[in-house]
């Protein structure tokens, strides 16, 4: 019913807004009664051997919602229902921000792919955790964090710790965010030597908490071999929980989108179908160099069950969409979990 009625429709406005007009309607919807259980008979599957034991957390099922669609935690309890066995909101500053101007999230259907260039908008940290501490559901949440878009990559760490703090008792695991596209300069703090001081005062600070969370660190897919090889160096040297890749790419290759519309959007990360191989090849890449204690969430492109397949099969623990969901609808999560049934 999505693909055949209601993505036409849907597809015909604006994509932000109908990002916040669908998100309402989940809100709406979900206040109804009899909305959970008829969402839960279409898109919840339900078995053991779906399980993953990874963090020392127990998740339901391997298909999570990756960060960016719920950046603001509004819709936590809702998209549980979706049959997802996670979610990751965010990415996260310590002050809210409006994001880069609009229009900023654009459709290319020809390629079954999204750029965005939003650029973190979100309505501050403080603002989810105290959404989180309301929540009904116990699905298990990521916090991805960032830093806000003025503060200078000298001074960044202090926001990625900001952020950590506020978000410790109502996350379950973290992400750190450095692979946006779309805020100046923060890809400078996937180099080496900011990278590793940033990870290891985040991992300082999680050591002194009660309780570890597990930390993860989310990749861009333009890094090549000899930066890989540096991102595993340091995953290993801060003890990482784990690595989320990709984020969205710079790159515009082997698109059937018209490159005249393709110049006409501009700047911004492609998420999509286009980079659904190349993210498998760079977790192919991590599983065979990384310790099997430090896992790999996978995603990029996942359009289909058998996208997710592949990226399970080539080293990935858990999977996540983003741009699928959009173009598949929450069917698709309920058809990777049963896929892998079989």
């Amino acid at each position: 019913m999505y693909k055949s009625l209601l993505r036409p429709l849907l597809f015909k406005l604006d994509p932000e807004k109908v990002h916040y007009l669908t998100t309402d309607a989940l809100r709406t919807a979900f206040g109804l009664p009899f909305t959970k259980s008829i969402s839960r008979s279409m898109f919840r599957v339900e078995d053991k051997r779906l399980e993953r034991e990874l963090f020392g957390l127990k998740f339901p099922n391997p298909v999570g919602l990756a960060a960016g669609f719920d950046k603001d935690a509004k819709l936590v309890d809702e998209l549980g229902e979706l049959g997802f066995g996670f979610i990751e909101i965010g990415t996260l500053t310590p002050k809210p921000q409006e994001g880069n101007p609009k229009p900023r999230l654009f459709r290319l259907p020809e390629d079954q792919a999204i750029i965005n260039r939003m650029g973190f908008n979100n309505e501050g940290v403080e603002a989810a955790v105290e959404r989180l501490r309301k929540r009904k559901s116990n699905i298990i949440v990521g916090g991805n964090i960032g830093k806000n878009k003025i503060t200078p990559n000298e001074e960044a760490l202090n926001d990625y710790l900001y952020c950590f703090k506020a978000l410790y008792d109502v996350v379950d695991y973290f992400v750190v965010n450095v692979s946006s596209p779309n805020t100046p300069d923060l890809r400078a703090l996937q180099e080496k030597e900011p990278l590793q001081q940033l990870l290891m005062a985040l991992q300082e600070l999680n050591n002194s908490m009660p309780k570890a969370k597990p930390l993860l660190l989310k990749i861009a897919p333009d890094l090549n071999e000899a930066q890989l090889n540096d991102i595993i160096e340091i995953a290993v040297a801060a003890k990482l929980s784990g690595i989320i890749a990709t984020n969205t790419t710079i790159s515009r290759e082997d698109l059937h989108t018209p490159g005249s519309r393709v110049t006409e959007i501009g700047a911004g990360g492609l998420s999509g179908k286009p980079l659904t191989k190349h993210a498998t090849e760079i977790i192919r890449y991590l599983r065979q160099h990384l310790p099997a204690e430090i896992k790999i969430i996978g995603v990029g492109g996942i359009m289909t069950a058998e996208d997710a397949v592949e990226k399970l099969e080539a080293g990935a623990d858990l999977v996540q969409l983003y741009t699928g969901f959009i173009y598949e609808g929450p069917a698709l999560v309920a058809n990777i979990n049963k896929r892998l049934l079989k």
